[in-house]
């Protein structure tokens, strides 16, 4: 006879406190890669807060390329669904929230892996990141080292999100060309701009309105583009930046 042991559980709080929060290139949800590593352009400052913001804290991390960090979504609500609907599978079919990367967590806890560029330490401990899909001002609970050697498995099973999604050309019109080359930062917006709208940033439910204009904020600008079907290409035109 099998011997059947019962548990009970009862559920525990726990109080979180944040390192630190991020200042990024995303200001608003909208537009945010909806994983880390799709827009390799993307930038972000990590500032740690006190009493975390001590140098010894990072001793040893300016060996390492990549770093996990566990994070808070904050704008998102705080009530969640045991079913949601993921943008890719086009916002109507329904999934359990434990089998998806869904903001509308019974925690709102979010896992991030994300390229270490440089740590400053004058005045406080700030870690510069690349490559992220954060937003700004996002709360940070801890940071880990990336161990590829264990932590990367390319024969690993993805579920409903078994390859990456595609990626559309993109063109700018001259408007937002002029705007472009008066800046600074022409290159790294351009790339920016590039990575984030070519991977399509329409709600799932708007992706049937080709020529509807959207607005993404990026930095200190606010993106314009449409979609646009050219002989059964599908091209993402910037119209403006302003």
């Amino acid at each position: 006879m099998t011997e059947h042991t019962s548990y009970s559980f009862q559920a525990i709080d726990f109080t979180l406190t944040a390192i630190g929060r991020v200042a990024s290139d995303y200001p608003d949800k909208f537009g945010v890669p909806r994983q880390p590593g799709l827009a390799p352009a993307g930038r972000a400052i990590l500032h740690l807060l006190p009493p975390f913001d001590d140098p010894q804290a990072v001793r040893g991390l300016e060996k390492v390329s990549h770093l996990w960090l566990t994070f808070i979504f904050h704008r998102s609500p705080q009530r969640w669904t045991p079913l949601v609907r993921p943008p890719r599978l086009g916002g109507n079919t329904r999934i359990g929230v434990f089998a998806t990367r869904s903001t509308h967590r019974p925690n709102r806890l979010g896992l991030s892996l994300v390229r270490l560029e440089k740590i400053e330490l004058e005045n406080g401990v700030r870690l510069h990141l690349s490559g992220h899909d954060l937003i700004d001002g996002t709360p940070v609970l801890d940071i880990k080292p990336y161990l590829p050697w264990v932590e990367s498995h390319p024969d690993a099973q993805a579920g409903f999100a078994p390859t990456p999604p595609p990626n559309y050309r993109v063109d700018f019109s001259a408007k937002a060309e002029a705007v472009l080359v008066r800046r600074d930062d022409e290159k790294s917006l351009r790339d920016l701009i590039v990575q984030v709208v070519r991977q399509d940033p329409r709600p799932a439910y708007h992706q049937d309105t080709p020529g509807r204009v959207y607005g993404v904020f990026l930095r200190d600008v606010n993106v314009r583009f449409c979609i646009q079907d050219e002989a059964n290409s599908i091209k993402m035109h910037v119209i403006d930046i302003d």
